[in-house]
């Protein structure tokens, strides 16, 4: 995984002429700056913008090939995340982690808390609900941060919205809506729904820790976040956290080294240049690519609707893309 430069949030010349920092939220009532997009990004980070999106389309199948409940299967994969990470972080960035700025801390620790309430309520909402609509629903992502931006300030083009929701409408092709209107099903869409919205603010504090931070030194305090609260949560929901056979253990290092490493981590990598916009827009992809790579690996057969949906989700991302690179 390859680092941002380290850069210090606050300049010399700041401090010596006092300077006011331009930073969203340094000082109250500060412009909000430019949201970065495809227009200031190197070509390599839509090449592993598109790495990071067939990592996590392996997270649905390995999950379902898993003997281990589902928010154990969350914890370990943030915990072994974690494992790799803090190595390669004291050797390379034991300099930036100490001079970590308080502002970009407790933001980088908020996107922790936001990571693992979305495991938290999206993977109990499986079980509740229907996976089609839990998928639909925590799937919209996308919508929740474009209204966190504009809430913020910001003014995302209409091509950003008709895009966004243009993608949402490709994932509904495929899963479906489910209308049951039991109690349980219901309780289960809310938690769907809170699940996107969780997402939808980890990915834009994500986004503001990366303008000044390195990939690795953001998500080994993000994922050791994550990985302490779920760990808490298991433990007092009385959740068996091993145990396991070998085959277990080693789907679980494949969910890590894929979908966490190559794809959490790599779309941490993208966010600081290709913008929150295109980055939660983008992870749509992962519901028909989850859906062709079990067909290809578990032998399920893709619903008719996986291709058009794509389709769709393609021409939706792609209209996000373009405004964003004439914003």
């Amino acid at each position: 995984m390859r680092n941002a430069p380290y850069r210090v949030p606050v300049s010399a010349t700041t401090r010596r002429t006092g300077a006011r920092s331009t930073t969203p939220g340094a000082l109250p009532g500060a412009a909000p700056a430019p949201i970065p997009g495809p227009h200031t990004a190197p070509r390599i980070d839509v090449v592993l913008l598109g790495v990071a999106v067939a990592s996590v389309s392996f997270s649905a199948p390995l999950i379902a090939a898993t003997a281990a409940p589902a928010l154990a299967i969350a914890f370990w994969r943030n915990a072994m995340a974690v494992g790799v990470l803090t190595p390669v972080a004291l050797l390379k960035c034991r300099a930036e982690l100490r001079h970590f700025g308080r502002r970009p801390l407790l933001l980088a620790l908020s996107a922790g808390a936001l990571l693992a309430l979305h495991f938290g309520l999206w993977l109990p909402s499986l079980r509740m609900t229907s996976v089609a609509s839990s998928t639909a629903l925590c799937t919209t992502t996308p919508i929740w941060t474009t209204l966190l931006l504009r809430m913020r300030g910001h003014r995302p083009p209409r091509m950003v919205w008709a895009g966004t929701l243009l993608a949402v409408v490709g994932v509904v092709i495929l899963t479906g809506v489910d209308l049951t209107l039991s109690p349980r099903a219901l309780a289960g869409d809310a938690l769907a729904l809170g699940g996107g919205i969780a997402a939808a603010g980890y990915v834009l504090l994500g986004a503001e820790v990366r303008r000044t931070a390195s990939t690795t030194a953001y998500t080994v305090i993000c994922y050791s976040t994550t990985a302490l609260i779920l760990l808490g949560v298991c433990l007092a929901s009385g959740i068996e956290l091993g145990g396991y056979d070998a085959t277990t253990w080693l789907q679980l290092a494949a969910l890590t080294a894929v979908a966490q490493l190559l794809g959490h981590s790599l779309f941490n990598r993208v966010v600081s240049t290709l913008g929150p916009s295109v980055t939660s827009t983008a992870i749509l992809l992962e519901t028909p690519g989850a859906a062709l790579i079990a067909a290809l690996w578990l032998g399920q057969q893709p619903p008719v609707a996986a291709y058009p949906a794509l389709l769709v989700i393609m021409a939706g991302l792609a209209l996000v893309v373009r405004a964003s690179r004439s914003a």
